[in-house]
């Protein structure tokens, strides 16, 4: 089954392989996770599965939340109109959609994904957003050296110095290295060996390192080179 799963960075350890050689992983804690919706062509113009990922409490979570997983008293349903089927589980925090060919897979709204769907996969693509880090400067966000250190500087040192703008082109170019926001940006790792699947658990270890700090949400696909 190549939908995915969702789940939420752990941290980071070791562990001893069958051989004996000690490799490094991330533990990801990847579901389980309630199929809310089955995307179909005809009925939405594209195939996809729609996952929800740990429970919301119910007095967080607004009337649309609540009836998007669960039926709720409204007034299409108090008339007789046909609405799409639920899951009849708990509002989700995280909610995201799979593209696949051939959406179906056999699922249907309300079935419960664990780390055994991936089951045969070697390689997976991880997808996270990375950490933010706010207004940064130069030396920081793009690895800029600064200003020499040398007697007669004063106050320049970690300025990033001449961005080129003259007479000629009077003007910025786009792109150019400077200061700015740093961080929180979707990233895509790909072709992380999978070491290990607890269904037990619900833990998937991935050899190498996730994007997000530890308790971020992130995406667990089958990787589209391997």
């Amino acid at each position: 089954m190549s939908v995915g799963l969702l789940g939420r960075k752990i941290g980071m350890t070791q562990v001893y392989t069958g051989d004996g050689v000690l490799e490094p992983v991330t533990v990801i804690e990847a579901g389980p996770c309630v199929v809310l919706q089955v995307r179909s062509t005809d009925r939405d113009g594209y195939d996809a599965v729609q996952l929800g990922f740990a429970d919301k409490a119910r007095g967080k979570a607004n009337r649309a939340t609540r009836g998007h997983v669960a039926a709720i008293d409204s007034r299409r349903r108090k008339a007789g109109t046909a609405t799409a089927p639920k899951a009849n589980c708990e509002p989700k925090r995280w909610v995201r959609e799979f593209r696949c060919r051939d959406a179906a897979h056999g699922l249907k709204v309300g079935d419960v994904l664990q780390p055994s769907s991936l089951e045969g996969v070697k390689f997976v693509d991880v997808v996270g957003v990375t950490r933010g880090r706010g207004f940064s400067g130069a030396m920081r966000r793009h690895n800029f050296r600064g200003q020499p250190a040398s007697h007669g500087a004063k106050r320049v040192h970690r300025k990033p110095g001449s961005i080129g703008a003259s007479a000629d082109p009077s003007r910025v170019f786009p792109g150019t290295r400077m200061a700015g926001h740093y961080g929180a940006e979707r990233v895509t790792v790909r072709n992380l060996r999978v070491v290990r699947l607890d269904n037990e658990t619900n833990v998937v270890l991935v050899r190498g390192a996730v994007p997000g700090p530890n308790g971020s949400f992130v995406m667990i696909r089958r990787s589209r080179k391997g």
